[in-house]
């Protein structure tokens, strides 16, 4: 992962704690052991979503992200998450997430 990927991820995070900074949710990270699978796992309330955090919109896809996010959005939410959409994402990901 690069630097500016790392960098947004990390912010990313932050924010999310903040968002969802009750008793009832939780913000995960480190899914290394699948290659392919989600940066981070958001469980709120008895629901959950995944996002893959990228540099930029043109950042590559590393092997098996697109089946991964796919698949975890067929089932709940999951994106691409990058800076040009970062909004959209977090407006979507809390409409998703309504109790």
């Amino acid at each position: 992962m690069g630097k500016l990927e790392k960098d947004f991820q990390r912010n990313l995070i932050k924010e999310l704690e903040q968002i969802y900074n009750n008793p009832d949710s939780d913000v995960i990270t480190k899914f290394e052991d699948i290659q392919g699978y989600p940066d981070i796992l958001i469980l709120h309330h008895d629901q959950w979503a995944m996002l893959e955090c990228k540099k930029s919109k043109d950042a590559p896809h590393r092997p098996n992200q697109d089946f991964y996010v796919n698949r975890l959005n067929k089932m709940s939410f999951a994106r691409f998450i990058y800076p040009e959409n970062k909004e959209e994402v977090l407006n979507d990901l809390q409409s998703t997430l309504q109790p």
